[in-house]
């Protein structure tokens, strides 16, 4: 049942955007693009339980590691977003490090976290060769060797396709030990260790992939919208778009951040195109903010779990 109606929904998906116009494209794009962030985060903050207030930063890293590339080498950004990916991954090995091998939890590595992207967003607006302040701005060719495409379905796919790779890759994570693993690490990582688990190394595998993931992310980002600039890349507004999506939709739950995001995404977009001038800047924010007081309130294991028990109990005889 749950296989047909997961089925049914990709063939809808897939036929979709012949019937949308560019702006349907575009909320999907979005929808799709931070679905996969969310999953992507949704490995370390969800599964491990260690929370990232600073997936931003790689995003950043992968996004100026393949454009920096694709400029200066002519390295195609279907390449460049795996190489983005494990600058991210090295650097998100640096910030795991730090945080489990010196015992930060809670709070104190959400500070961490915080505190690297807002390093990262410094160090960069300071590199001429990053383009320092101004950022880097991709010329648009139309090359799709390049990433780059003249009709945004091309977009529309890609954005879809790195989305189910997350939930792929996080769905044979959550079957395996590491899963296992990382569950009991969660619940009670004193109490994980005394039976044997090794935290700090699980931690890492976590935060490596999660890290890679979101650099690939980054590439993605890059071309989409062909201008990178500091603040917006390594800011804290992208980091909360990402962790909200997980947060609003279930954390540790396969398809929270595929719902958190179908939830959030076209309200972001919307907030942004009707509300972007007259002072409004941000609206999003106080949108988000809302709606996580209401989840917070109402429905505390994220939206996906209470569906779940819903239609649990509609289906019992």
């Amino acid at each position: 049942m749950g296989r047909g109606l997961a089925g049914a929904a990709l063939g809808v998906l897939l036929i979709l955007p012949f019937f949308l116009g560019s702006y349907g494209l575009t909320i999907f794009i979005f929808v799709f693009f931070y679905a996969f962030l969310g999953q992507a985060w949704n490995i370390l903050g969800g599964y491990a339980g260690q929370l990232s207030a600073g997936h931003a930063a790689f995003v950043g890293v992968g996004a100026y590691t393949s454009a920096k590339l694709a400029m200066a080498v002519g390295l195609t950004p279907w390449i460049g977003m795996f190489v983005g990916g494990l600058a991210a991954a090295l650097l998100g090995l640096g910030v795991g490090y730090l945080g489990f091998r010196f015992g930060l939890r809670g709070f104190s590595f959400v500070l961490l976290t915080v505190a690297v992207a807002e390093i990262c967003r410094l160090i960069t607006l300071h590199i001429e060769a990053l383009g320092a302040a101004l950022g880097l701005f991709i010329t648009f060719t139309g090359n799709p060797w390049m990433f780059q495409f003249q009709d945004s379905r091309a977009h529309y796919y890609i954005g879809l396709g790195l989305m189910l790779l997350a939930t792929g890759v996080v769905a044979a994570m959550e079957r395996s030990r590491m899963g296992s693993y990382l569950a009991a690490i969660r619940q009670d990582e004193d109490a994980a260790e005394a039976v044997g688990v090794n935290s700090f190394r699980y931690k890492m595998l976590a935060m490596a992939l999660s890290a890679f993931l979101t650099g690939m992310g980054g590439t993605f980002y890059a071309y989409l919208i062909f201008s990178l600039q500091p603040a917006a890349v390594f800011g804290i507004p992208l980091s909360v778009d990402i962790l909200i999506r997980p947060v609003v939709g279930g954390s540790g739950t396969l398809m929270g951040p595929i719902l958190g995001s179908f939830i959030l995404s076209p309200l972001a977009e919307l907030a942004r195109t009707y509300f972007s001038g007259g002072g409004m800047v941000g609206i999003h924010l106080v949108i988000y903010g809302l709606l996580l007081i209401v989840v917070v309130l109402f429905f505390p294991q994220g939206a996906y779990p209470y569906l779940q028990r819903r239609l649990a109990r509609g289906s019992a005889p």
